[in-house]
């Protein structure tokens, strides 16, 4: 029998999540097939992948939207009301996924207005409203590890809902998201909520790393390429940390699950590189890695899974992003950039879906 490269992934622990999903997907059975065919036990989505899947798939929206036009309602909760329909699909899809695995996989992710990501407030009140209006025990709500967001997430974690924190890009900041988790789990046991029915993966972007930092060295630097991978590599140090801590072993004693890693952006931006590098690069028991479907696709025909390509190179991982500063890469700088441009550019997808919704609303009034 033909080896399974996703099969394998599988069995090492990571857990292959689709980082896409759509109402022709939907529609068309594509994601059952997946599930059933090619492993995938969870989606993520994100305002780009909404505005895509709207944007370029006018027909499978046209009827709802209609809908939406006769009834009046405001062009936000229009938007609301298309992408929950869509993710309260794709997590009934996932939900005999979700009572096989006890809840630890068959999830499906949903991220709050990107617009909202330096107000605390608003945060915790969008991601309520989504909870709500998707109504799934299979649901993640996704929030952005912006300094204003880490209250958020302790505050969304402590009413009982699970979290997916995304653009995470710094060890740093990934530290001060274990902490926002565990107390929120803590909230979330002071008010009485079963610990194991909170679930949470931390994304820690992984391919925009080396983008920005090849961008800084020479052309013929040997550290280009070097910089995601091991920087995922020292997070996932942290995240070992933390299951040996006091703090972690008490929750876990009422119940709660480990906040997996969860590699995003594993999307291979230089074609100088192997494609499934994000991938193979990065397996170790008790993660996720949610891939476009070009990886996913990538990872089937031709990845190489090598076993745990994690747990044994912490220490040379920590030595390569000391290499990169040594030459003069300011780390700290990448990964604000980052930050900062990955907000920007969900708000720019976010506008353009609100835009793309407001012609198409003002067509079916007309109609």
């Amino acid at each position: 029998m033909a080896s399974d490269p996703l099969a394998q992934l599988s069995d090492a622990g990571v857990s292959v999540w689709l980082d896409d999903l759509d109402r022709r997907r939907l529609q068309s059975g594509n994601l059952s097939g997946l599930v059933t065919e090619s492993h995938v036990v969870g989606v993520t989505t994100n305002p780009t992948i909404f505005e895509k899947a709207v944007v370029g798939g006018a027909a499978e929206y046209a009827g709802q939207i209609r809908e939406l036009a006769v009834r009046g309602v405001s062009l936000d909760e229009a938007v609301r009301s298309l992408t929950t329909y869509d993710v309260r699909w794709a997590a009934d899809v996932l939900a005999a996924v979700h009572r096989r695995t006890g809840g630890l996989d068959g999830r499906v992710s949903i991220e709050v207005d990107p617009r909202l990501a330096a107000d605390t407030e608003a945060t915790v009140a969008e991601a309520k409203a989504l909870a709500w209006a998707v109504d799934r025990p299979n649901l993640l709500v996704k929030i952005p590890a912006t300094l204003e967001g880490l209250p958020a997430i302790t505050a969304v974690l402590g009413e009982g809902i699970s979290v997916n924190v995304t653009l995470i890009f710094s060890v740093e900041r990934y530290r001060a998201v274990l902490d926002a988790w565990l107390a929120g789990l803590e909230l979330a046991r002071e008010r009485g909520h079963d610990l194991a029915r909170i679930d949470s993966v931390a994304s820690f972007f992984v391919s925009r790393v080396d983008s920005e930092v090849d961008r800084r060295l020479p052309a013929d630097s040997p550290l280009r390429g070097t910089a995601a991978i091991a920087n995922a590599r020292v997070a996932f140090g942290a995240y070992v940390d933390m299951l040996g801590s006091t703090r972690w072993s008490g929750l876990a004693a009422t119940g709660a699950r480990p906040q997996r890693p969860l590699w995003a952006s594993t999307g291979v931006k230089d074609p100088a590189y192997d494609d499934t590098r994000y991938v193979v690069d990065l397996v170790t028991d008790g993660t996720v890695n949610t891939m476009p479907e070009a990886t996913l696709d990538a990872v089937r025909d031709h990845g190489v899974v090598r076993g745990d390509t994690v747990l044994p190179h912490l220490a040379e991982a920590a030595a390569a992003l000391t290499a990169l500063e040594e030459v003069g890469i300011d780390l700290d700088d990448v990964v604000d950039v980052l930050e900062r441009e990955g907000v920007e550019k969900f708000v720019a997808s976010w506008t353009s879906l609100l835009s793309s919704v407001q012609s198409a609303l003002e067509a079916a009034g007309r109609g």
